[in-house]
């Protein structure tokens, strides 16, 4: 599976064709998930080309985005039926590939290859930094395996807190990057001394707007390869640069050998594939010291690493190239030198070493598993603590929408757990939550009750009717809800944050794309405020039917135990888990006929989006003020007065 493919050629859709090869020759079959392009070939190398819809990527007419559900990604890996499944830089249909190879039980190797969180801030959308940082830990921590191209990625990773790291690098053609493709006449056209040359996307991250630094440098001339949403920009930064589009093949390695000296200004590199086709083709590297680089370049042997944001050094190191020809020509052959013993047929070979390695862990995992010994997400387990002052807030889901106590009254989730923590010794519980609210209700008036009843324990479920509307802002709900927990966390409470959810039917998968943006976002709010998460998305039987209720947009009472004990469990409630195996098999769940939704349920909710109104107009929360719960009450499992 992979983010980038044909016609697309970039670094991830070149090592993707280098693996196919491999594979073939290994005599391996193979099988490619990608984004639909237009011109996308059938067959690559003797494997099947699937192609994904896609959304174009702003900015990038021609690269798409793969958006197709995991259970879509899930029923062609169970037609193929693979050993392996090898994640190619993953983030968005690389996510889908990894819930899915889960779901089959599959063994999965995921190759960071793209800095995304780098890229975020690159582009002026810092908000988004947090969540694409959370987003590549846990999608890295759900696989297998990770493979990082360099050392300083790999650090990267840890601090991420993803484990299982292997290093894995790229390989290079060497049979088409050579010195002797290096074409005189070609220099000629170009008109000048010392050709200093840049090859890659021209793209924000790509930094290439620093190569100013080097106007005025006597006898140089610019030439820049490549192509993309920058080049009028960087056309008009530059005058005196020669900029040849977008080349590949041959023409490509001949002008890549006919240049004197290679500069790469991107600090967000996690390897530097032009990097070493640079060396391979008998050309020094100047690049900035951060990322791949650091071990693609040795100082003073095969090229320079000048210090990222200086621009004095990049300048300093140009003109100490330009200046010396026997230096350009002994570091030129000292980096050719470096990269033979880097074909991809060595590399693909250590990466079926990697595939092995997976294979032979996919059952440590199930293991890990089936006796609950899990390798946990970030921020996922709350320090064992006693609460003496819980408060809830949210909508239908915690107000308790089809679950009814013995009395009548709804119960709901929140309730239930906040019998499991008066179980402890005693608590006082208050619910806020209201049917058909929204972000802005709980983080508005439901946020500053909460806060006038200085909670040591808050819960929120909220977003739902948000992400169902025609139109909705993810990075918007995500902010104003961030402020919101930030101000509970300020006055010592904990949060515990649960990602919105939707049931296993066909009609809500037109909103999956939304849940999950959502759910990746609040995974870094959790990150960046120490809120407790329940990432819903790791409890995929919440889906299934009988834990929803008989509107089939709300949790039943079965559903509505499943996420109480869920939240006793990362609560640090005693022995939760095993409550919650005898709790479900106390009580069954009840169906409803087809017609009798539509009369109770689909029909009133048409009438009142007609009408403009909601389910919860008029009402106020249940328990607005705390209520007791004693040891004895909790213990007798009675609802809540």
């Amino acid at each position: 599976m992979t983010e980038s493919f044909l016609p697309h050629m970039n670094g991830v859709t070149g090592s993707v064709m280098q693996i196919l090869r491999h594979l073939e020759r290994s005599g391996h079959d193979a099988h490619v998930i990608a984004p639909a392009a237009a011109g996308m070939p059938a067959e690559v190398s003797g494997a099947v080309v699937e192609a994904i819809p896609s959304v174009a990527l702003p900015g990038y007419r021609n690269v798409r985005v793969g958006t197709s559900p995991a259970g879509r990604v899930a029923t062609s890996l169970r037609r193929f039926q693979p050993d392996v499944v090898h994640l190619a830089s993953p983030f968005a249909l690389g996510w889908r590939g990894v819930l899915a190879a889960d779901r089959l039980d599959l063994a999965s190797v995921a190759a960071y290859q793209t800095d995304v969180a780098a890229y975020t801030e690159r582009y002026r959308i810092a908000a988004t930094t947090g969540i694409a940082q959370t987003h590549i830990a846990r999608l890295h921590r759900r696989a297998t395996l990770t493979l990082a191209p360099s050392v300083e990625s790999a650090q990267q990773l840890e601090r991420l807190g993803v484990d299982r790291i292997r290093r894995w690098g790229r390989g290079v053609d060497s049979d088409r990057f050579r010195p002797e493709r290096r074409d005189h006449a070609l220099r000629a056209q170009w008109g000048a001394e010392v050709i200093v040359g840049y090859v890659g996307r021209l793209a924000p991250e790509k930094q290439v707007e620093d190569l100013a630094a080097l106007h005025g440098l006597p006898g140089i001339r610019l030439v820049i390869v490549g192509d993309g949403p920058t080049r009028s920009r960087l056309e008009r930064l530059l005058p005196e640069a020669l900029f040849l589009g977008h080349l590949d093949g041959d023409a490509l390695a001949t002008t890549m050998a006919s240049f004197d000296i290679f500069v790469h200004p991107g600090e967000s590199e996690t390897f530097g594939q032009t990097l070493q086709e640079a060396h391979a083709s008998g050309v020094p590297v100047i690049a900035t010291g951060r990322g791949g680089p650091l071990d693609l370049v040795r100082m003073g042997v095969d090229g320079w690493l000048y210090r990222p944001g200086d621009m004095e050094d990049l300048r300093m190191r140009v003109a100490d190239l330009a200046g010396d020809a026997r230096k350009r020509r002994a570091f030129g052959e000292a980096g050719h030198d470096a990269v033979q013993g880097r074909s991809w047929a060595s590399v693909c070979d250590q990466l079926l070493g990697h595939f092995e390695e997976a294979r032979s862990l996919r059952p440590v995992d199930a293991r890990l598993r089936a006796r609950r010994v899990v390798r946990p997400e970030p921020s996922s387990i709350a320090a064992p603590r006693r609460w003496r002052r819980y408060v809830a807030l949210g909508d239908s889901l915690t107000e308790g929408l089809c679950d009814p106590a013995p009395d009548g009254a709804l119960r709901g989730w929140a309730d239930r757990l906040a019998l499991l923590l008066a179980a402890r010794g005693g608590l006082h519980y208050a619910n806020l939550a209201i049917r058909s609210k929204r972000v802005a209700d709980v983080c508005g008036a439901q946020l500053q009750r909460a806060l006038e009843l200085r909670p040591d324990l808050v819960s929120v479920l909220i977003g739902a009717n948000d992400l169902v509307k025609h139109r909705t802002d993810v990075a918007a709900l995500a902010a104003d809800l961030e402020e919101a927990v930030s101000q509970l966390r300020g006055t010592g409470a904990d949060v515990l944050l649960v990602t919105p959810f939707l049931p296993g039917r066909r009609a809500a998968s037109i909103y999956t794309a939304r849940f999950a943006a959502f759910a990746t976002a609040l995974a870094g709010i959790a990150a960046r405020t120490g809120a407790i998460l329940i990432d819903t998305d790791l409890h995929p039987s919440l889906q299934e039917r009988p834990n929803w209720g008989e509107d089939l947009v709300h949790l039943s009472s079965r559903g509505h135990r499943f996420l109480a004990y869920r939240a006793g469990e990362v609560l640090g409630v005693p022995h939760a888990d095993a409550l919650g195996v005898l709790d479900a098999a106390l009580h069954e769940h009840e169906t409803i006929g087809t017609g009798l939704w539509w009369r109770r349920h689909a029909l009133p909710w048409v009438w009142r989006r007609l009408h403009g109104r909601a389910a919860g107009d008029g009402r106020v929360a249940k328990h607005r003020d705390y209520v007791y719960l004693g040891r004895s009450t909790a213990m007798q499992g009675i609802s809540v007065p």
